[in-house]
This record gives C-alpha cells, structure tokens and sequence, in this order.
C-alpha cells in the first residue's frame, strides 16, 4: 500500500469514528488527537479499525508512532510493504 493510499484508509476509518469532522480537510502533520479532541477510545477505535482495514496486527508499543495522519499512513504503508 503506498503511503497516498495508507493515508485514504486512515483517513476512511476516521470519518466513522468522528462522524463530526471532515477527515479530507485534516492537514497531515497536527496531532490526531489534540487536533481533534479524540479521547482514548477514539483513538483505540481509530487504530482498530485501521489495522482491521489493512488486514495486520498493530501492537501497542506502536502506538505514539501514530500521532499525525502522515506518521499513521507512513507506518501503514511500511507495515504493509510499500513504504
């Protein structure tokens, strides 16, 4: 998966978990979390759902590599071998 496609799946996966917010308007550098005001379970949701999307386990250790839309497609698309 290339890095422009990772960034369509997360972006899909966070427009179910924040129906609220326009996922194609996020700039891709700002924290997820801060910059949308996601709790814990938001952002649980958001890489579960993510890694059901891609079809691979992301372990937890991972997880503070997941802070912004571009670091979470560059770690899908590394993941899934196409960095």
């Amino acid at each position: 998966m290339t890095p422009d496609t990772a960034q369509q799946v997360v972006r899909g996966v966070l427009a179910r978990v924040a129906p609220e917010i326009d996922p194609f308007e996020l700039d891709g550098d700002l924290d997820l979390r801060d910059e949308l005001d996601l709790d814990s379970m938001d952002v649980l949701a958001l890489i579960e759902g993510v890694a059901v999307a891609i079809g691979v386990d992301i372990p937890e250790h991972d997880y503070p590599m997941l802070a912004t839309l571009t670091e979470f497609a560059d770690y899908v698309a590394a993941r899934t071998g196409d960095a």
